[in-house]
């Protein structure tokens, strides 16, 4: 259920608002398409249909980021990891939290409108690695969303008012959704999560106008149908095979194709399903129409290290080739044609990786080392990267100009052992022991490097990886955040640190850039939580305070 937060005795007429709600005007398929020319608008996930999260502003440089100050902040009122993408449009800025929407007023940071979505209370154990919810999109006067007990919402971009609500599928199998949803060629997509609960992912297209379903592609064949029999022997394990899609895709309206990451097969024990197990682990190019398949590329064959291919998919120009560009969970950095799915490089963008040597670019799989051949014998390994990844959600971004990646890096390994896995509806699949290889000293990195070889550039270590998104600018800059609250600016060029603000609690959000009245400003979603803080066990991360807000940043004349 979702409502609209009210003050009490008013709640069926007044809505909770400090604001005059402001007549949202429509944004059309080419507005969208358009996104990034503007800079006083943020309507697609990513900045952009090609996520390289990189703006031309440069009115925050390196010669004024010193003055960077607060403009204004806004409480979020949840205490989960707060990892949305903050969107903009019409003098309105859309945020999330698992449990709330909102629109705020661009000026002032004060509330517009607020609408509280309700799940039952059992849903939280169907998140396996945090409850949160990554954003929105935004269509011809509507506001998407999904929510954890996988319902795909619509409200009224002015009011907040429901328009429709659908339910995906029934979250006790498993399945929950904290994906924001991407609009491409007028349909409304989004992908399942729930990999670690044994479900069977798939990507599915909504009416934006309806509601309705218009197609759903599992990304686990059943038998007969295309790639089933790359579960070999499985018997039933495509039932319960996983290949989540839990992270938005990327969408190139010349070529109207849809990309979109999968997650790993399930269980971790990759020895009870023998085969490359497609489509999990793999990037599939889809007609956003039909959801039809065009191509698929998997990145780890029979996965059985939780290498995720869910992270986002950055469109670019290598040498006049449009390709898509993935720093993948497995270490290795993948750029693949745009529109053929051919494989044109695959460097490694951390320093160890230890279950393959490289990746063949002739056949495109890897060249897998005994530890991948030991871990599927059921003996016990280390590997690395560990199921953290090399990189893990947090978005990276790309400069065109300096042909840069800047991405967030973890230097973290993982001891493991596959287990027999016992299958219940809605509990923890795994198939597999497991403990964390700390490394002495740096846990993870910021690192700036050339996308085609993985030669790097710079980079900055920190004692707590990083779990922010990044940005770049025109300015010379490249933002990001840290564990322990601080948002913090770095020489694009050379990697030095060169302002950083500590907002008060741990950031894993998204930062975003913008303009109002011709002037820059800098925005981030604080909130400690979600994946590390759940799972590592990192005592340091006991004395950070939880709790969300908006941080919105200029240059103080």
């Amino acid at each position: 259920m979702i409502k609209k937060f009210a003050w009490g005795a008013f709640a069926a007429a007044v809505a909770f608002s400090f604001v005059t709600p402001q007549t949202a005007s429509a944004q059309s398929a080419q507005d969208l398409i358009n996104d990034g020319s503007d800079p006083t608008s943020i309507l697609t996930y990513g900045m952009g249909y090609g996520q390289t999260r990189h703006s031309a502003m440069n009115a925050i440089n390196l010669d004024n980021v010193s003055r960077l100050r607060p403009e204004w902040t806004y409480s979020l009122a949840d205490s989960r990891g707060q990892e949305t993408f903050p969107m903009i449009h019409d003098g309105k800025m859309y945020v999330t939290t698992h449990a709330a929407t909102m629109a705020l007023d661009l000026a002032t940071g004060m509330q517009v409108w607020k609408t509280i979505v309700e799940y039952p209370a059992e849903t939280p154990r169907v998140a396996c690695c945090g409850i949160v919810n990554r954003g929105v999109a935004l269509y011809e006067g509507k506001v998407f969303r999904t929510t954890l007990d996988a319902h795909v919402v619509a409200l009224d971009a002015a009011t907040g008012a429901e328009v429709w609500r659908t339910k995906s599928i029934d979250f006790k199998d498993g399945y929950s959704m904290t994906v924001a949803p991407l609009i491409a060629d007028g349909v409304l997509i989004t992908g399942i999560s729930g990999g670690e609960y044994g479900i069977r992912g798939y990507i599915e297209g909504y009416d934006p106008n309806t509601g309705e379903r218009l197609w759903r592609t599992y990304t686990i064949p059943a038998p007969g149908e295309p790639g089933s029999e790359t579960w070999k022997d499985g018997g039933d394990a495509w039932k319960r095979g996983g290949g989540p899609a839990w992270l938005t895709g990327s969408y190139d309206a010349e070529l109207n194709t849809v990309y979109w990451g999968t997650g790993n097969p399930s269980s971790w024990n990759a020895g009870l399903r023998p085969g490359d197990n497609l489509y999990a682990s793999s990037i599939l190019a889809l007609d956003p129409k039909t959801g039809a398949m065009k191509w698929h590329y998997q990145t780890t064959p029979n996965d059985p290290f939780d290498y995720d291919t869910t992270n986002e998919l950055v469109h670019a120009e290598i040498d006049g080739r449009k390709v898509i560009m993935q720093a993948n969970r497995n270490g290795f950095f993948y750029i693949l044609d745009r529109e053929t799915g051919e494989l044109v490089a695959a460097p490694k963008f951390i320093d160890k990786v230890n279950w393959a040597d490289s990746i063949d670019l002739t056949t495109g799989r890897p060249v897998e080392t005994e530890v991948a051949t030991k871990a599927r014998a059921g003996e016990e390994v280390n590997y690395w990267p560990s199921a953290l990844g090399g990189k893990n959600w947090s978005p990276m971004a790309y400069n065109p100009n300096t042909n840069t990646v800047f991405a967030n890096t973890n230097v973290i390994g993982m001891n493991y052992k596959a287990v027999e896995p016992q299958y219940r509806p809605g509990v923890f699949y795994f198939g597999a022991e497991f403990s964390w290889d700390w490394p002495e000293g740096d846990r993870g990195e910021l690192r700036a490097f050339d996308p085609v070889t993985g030669e790097l550039k710079w980079k900055d270590g920190v004692a707590i990886p990083r779990y922010s998104g990044v940005l770049s600018t025109d300015g010379g800059l490249v933002f990001t955040g840290n564990m322990t609250g601080d948002f913090e600016a770095f020489n694009a060029e050379t990697g030095e640190k060169v302002w950083s603000y500590n907002t008060g609690s741990g950031i894993v959000g998204q930062p975003v850039t913008w303009e109002r009245d011709g002037k820059q400003y800098v925005t981030i979603a604080n909130g400690v939580g979600a994946v590390y803080t759940l799972f590592s066990g990192d005592e340091r991360l006991a004395s950070v305070p939880t709790g969300g807000n908006i941080w919105t940043f200029s240059v103080v004349e």
